[in-house]
């Protein structure tokens, strides 16, 4: 590294407490998608502190500050998650929601934090040609859709991701190019993951209508419970069907079996993803699915809907910035810690993001557990949240010292998916 680097490197440092103080609240105060005031507030008197000016309330909680460089011919932003997921048990649930970060969304925003504290106490934005965007984004986690269509109902948001409403609203209009970390389960060590990739996903919500009548007379009634039941089993039974270089996943859950358990059910509502590795083959599962959904209800004269709704794309991570993203991780991390071409188990709508500009998510270690799991914790607050500012930081600095000749080349290497 060079002398201004390692300023910035030493500025992030001289501030690990902060940062690490940072993360420990954001855990202490998980809150779910488009509901995350308190977390947004945390983010917002960092901002104040660092003098940096931000905007607030995009996608309802979202906010996006913004340093000027010396140049602002480009723009790079950083990203962090605000959101919690549900998960009961954990040691940091809020019993009253269940929201938990059991995904490790506050190490991200501490991460963001961190490369914020770095480039702005070093003073190196005014050696950089282009702006530096911290972009605090709402609702990672496709969950507790019930409330999101009730935001879409009053026009508040049209997706249900954060990243896609943020997109619908022109806040990465001016964004070259985007980074972000996520924590990497079972990784209690320091390392880093780059050039994996992740399922999209579509959202299928079904129900099924049948007639009650009291359990004791069902033959003068239409089971809606057994139509799903045999929903279930139809998408079970295709499951051979797909194919391995797919990666569909198709996992459905009943939201509603019933009203009382001495009537027949009339309403019985299912809640599903169709994940896989293209849309392509989302689409084919999906057409799949919707299949053994109305044949079950035709089997037992019920009627089924289905109403699909906009998921996430697969992560497609651009290859030039991860490639400088792996150059500046080799200064904090040897070898054999940096690791390539790992997917990630999951969905993200960082996805639709990378179909669009050049932008990244690689995954860090420094937690336990699996995600989404009670047992997800930090285990090295170091690795979790300064190594990853570090590795930022010093990834920026590669994209826009000498008046933006990493971004440049990141940029005309890029070729949008969409």
């Amino acid at each position: 590294m060079n002398d201004l680097e390692k300023k910035v490197m030493d500025a992030i440092d001289n501030n690990a407490d902060k940062i690490i103080d940072f993360a420990k609240k954001s855990l202490e105060n998980p809150e779910l998608g488009y509901r995350e005031h308190k977390t947004s507030k945390l983010v917002m008197d960092e901002f104040d502190l660092l003098n940096i000016p931000y905007q607030k309330e995009l996608a309802v909680t979202g906010i996006k500050a913004r340093l000027k460089g010396g140049k602002s011919d480009f723009n790079v932003a950083v990203i962090g998650e605000l959101d919690a997921v549900k998960c009961y048990g954990h040691d940091y649930c809020d019993n009253s929601t269940g929201a938990a970060h059991a995904c490790g969304h506050h190490a991200q925003l501490a991460s963001m934090i961190g490369v914020a504290y770095g480039l702005r106490e070093s003073g190196a934005m005014q050696s950089l040609g282009g702006d530096v965007s911290f972009m605090a984004v709402p609702a990672e986690e496709y969950i507790d859709l019930d409330f999101r269509r009730k935001l879409r109902d009053e026009g508040k948001i049209k997706f249900f991701g954060g990243k896609q409403q943020l997109i619908c609203e022109g806040a990465f209009d001016d964004v070259d190019a985007a980074m972000m970390v996520h924590a990497q389960a079972n990784t209690p060590q320091k390392a880093t993951f780059v050039h994996g990739g992740s399922l999209g996903f579509l959202g299928k919500s079904v129900t099924f209508k049948g007639k009650a009548v009291h359990a004791a007379m069902p033959f003068d009634g239409v089971n809606a419970l057994n139509a799903a039941a045999l929903a279930i089993l139809g998408i079970h039974a295709n499951r051979e069907t797909f194919r391995e270089e797919e990666k569909i996943r198709i996992h459905p859950i009943i939201t509603k079996g019933g009203d009382v358990v001495n009537s027949v059910p009339d309403e019985v509502c299912i809640d599903s993803y169709v994940r896989g590795a293209t849309m392509p083959a989302i689409k084919k599962a999906s057409a799949c699915a919707d299949r053994a959904i109305y044949g079950a209800a035709q089997m037992v004269g019920a009627e089924a809907e289905i109403v699909n709704e906009a998921g996430y794309l697969p992560l497609c991570q651009d290859y030039t910035l991860g490639e400088i993203y792996k150059e500046a991780a080799g200064e904090f991390l040897d070898k054999g810690s940096i690791l390539e071409y790992v997917d990630m188990t999951g969905s993200t709508d960082m996805g639709d993001l990378t179909h669009i500009i050049p932008a990244i998510q690689p995954t860090v270690g420094g937690f336990y557990g699996d995600l989404h799991s009670r047992d997800m914790l930090v285990s090295d607050d170091y690795a979790a949240y300064v190594i990853p500012a570090k590795i930022m930081a010093l990834t920026v600095m590669k994209l826009l010292s000498n008046d933006g000749k990493g971004i440049i080349q990141v940029k005309e290497n890029f070729k949008p998916l969409m």
